[in-house]
């Protein structure tokens, strides 16, 4: 066998730099199985459509098992020189079986085999971090449901603004969550397009049957252009948009654990295993899972962003800058799967300081709306009714207290519609259950809330 697969055509050898400058194969082993899988299905329609043989199909695919086996053991030896995991295993094989190995590549090209192998990755990475998004809204639903009653501060422009739920606040992040996924889930359908068969741009000449190919693959479709299938990175990019936004969920998340962890809210503990000390200060218990998962928002970002750059300006079909889509969708990949992965761990282990909680959402004057809503309720109109409501909170803050706190006579003076049934009106009890509108913090909107997500999860 030659020194390169595709060197017939060349008078000189590559430079030993050029070999190291162009190699992916550091990136890519990874896609070993893929390869192989694809390549045992391949060979296996070749011979259906007895472009070779059945005796020669049991040689090829009794020669890239063990290829598997070496490598899953760790015997495989790599070279710069072969540039990529289709050529090593190719090379490895000829080694193998002789021959016969060079009829594994009839009807197909690196082209469509690394769009192949890529799609094959995707589907089941996608289909990992579906599970996974779909645990962590079970974790979310539990941690509501636990926390049904208890009573937050909710915050706008991080201003305290109205009280809420903690369970209701939780169930927010299920929303999110369930977006997420159900990105994911339409992603894969367009992930989960059989591209082989195109070969390089144009198709084969071989009577191939890429339809088999897919059924044993488990692909429902083959795409449907030879051109656009080895030239596609779409379902890449969507994949890595969908993994961003995910990132911002978490990241958000993140960032309202860090602050209710710290001593000005302290509305949480986080567990001792999900948080690390300082080496030069002792009293210290700092986030950092979650300030880490933050700041890896902004490489998943990179990752979209480099696989866009990389997109925008290729002419069809396949061009060698596309060897560069695998770093960014690995690390896209790994990244949102570890960050799904430690939340899934840390969020059970969180204490929520209940009493604390609830102290912070009596202070603040978060009853103000709804003493404006009270007013309105009496018939002023809201415009006047806001006013009325402002100018108690300035009276309130001159003398040092909550609305709550002021004498009826002191209320009086700001609207002579006020009466004694005000106090109950202003109760944290009352200003949540009286938020009965569709998805809004009433109590019983979050039970149900939590019943549909129940059924919808199978708890």
């Amino acid at each position: 066998m030659s020194e390169k697969l595709w060197d017939g055509r060349f008078t000189q050898s590559t430079d030993k730099l050029v070999e190291k400058f162009t190699s992916s194969i550091d990136v890519d082993k990874r896609l070993y199985a893929y390869d192989i899988e694809g390549s045992i299905a391949h060979c296996t329609m070749l011979a259906e459509v007895s472009v070779i043989t059945d005796k020669e199909r049991d040689v090829l695919i009794a020669g890239l098992n063990q290829i598997k086996t070496e490598i899953e053991q760790g015997q495989f030896i790599y070279d710069d020189s072969l540039e990529d995991i289709h050529m090593h295993i190719e090379s490895r094989l000829f080694q193998i079986t002789g021959k016969t190995a060079h009829k594994l590549h009839t009807a197909r090209s690196r082209n469509d085999q690394v769009a192949l192998d890529i799609r094959m990755y995707l589907r089941e990475e996608t289909r990992h971090i579906v599970s996974a998004l779909n645990e962590l809204r079970k974790i979310l639903v539990s941690l509501a449901e636990n926390n049904i009653t208890t009573v937050l501060p909710g915050y706008t422009h991080l201003q305290r603004a109205q009280p809420v739920l903690l369970s209701h606040h939780l169930m927010a992040y299920y929303e999110m969550f369930t977006r997420d996924q159900q990105r994911f889930e339409d992603c894969l359908k367009r992930i989960n397009v059989m591209p082989l068969g195109s070969a390089a741009l144009a198709g084969t000449t071989y009577p191939i049957d890429r339809h088999f190919t897919a059924k044993l693959l488990d692909f429902p479709i083959v795409s449907s252009n030879s051109m656009d299938s080895v030239a596609d990175r779409d379902f890449a990019v969507e994949f890595l948009s969908s993994a961003s936004l995910c990132m911002i969920h978490f990241s958000r998340l993140s960032e309202e654990l860090i602050l209710w962890s710290s001593s000005e809210f302290s509305f949480i503990e986080i567990s001792d295993a999900f948080t690390t000390g300082s080496s030069i200060m002792p009293q210290k218990k700092n986030p950092d899972v979650c300030e880490i998962v933050r700041g890896k928002t902004g490489r998943v970002f990179g990752d979209l962003m480099a696989l866009l750059t990389l997109m925008k300006s290729l002419p069809m079909a396949y061009n060698r800058d596309m060897q560069e889509d695998k770093e960014p969708l690995f690390d896209g990949a790994d990244t949102l799967k570890m960050c799904i992965e430690v939340y899934i761990r840390m969020l059970p282990n969180i204490r929520f300081k209940h009493d604390v909680m609830e102290q912070a959402a009596s202070k603040g004057f978060l009853n103000a709306t709804d003493m404006a809503d009270y007013l309105v309720n009496k018939g002023l109109p809201f415009r006047q009714a806001h006013s009325a409501a402002g100018r108690t909170v300035s009276y309130a803050i001159l003398n040092k207290k909550e609305i709550h706190e002021l004498s009826i006579k002191e209320l009086q003076s700001f609207s002579e519609l006020i009466s004694e049934d005000i106090f109950s009106f202003l109760t944290k009890e009352q200003m949540i259950n009286r938020r009965k509108s569709f998805g809004g913090t009433g109590l019983d909107n979050v039970k149900a809330a939590i019943a549909k997500a129940k059924e919808l999860l199978e708890l």
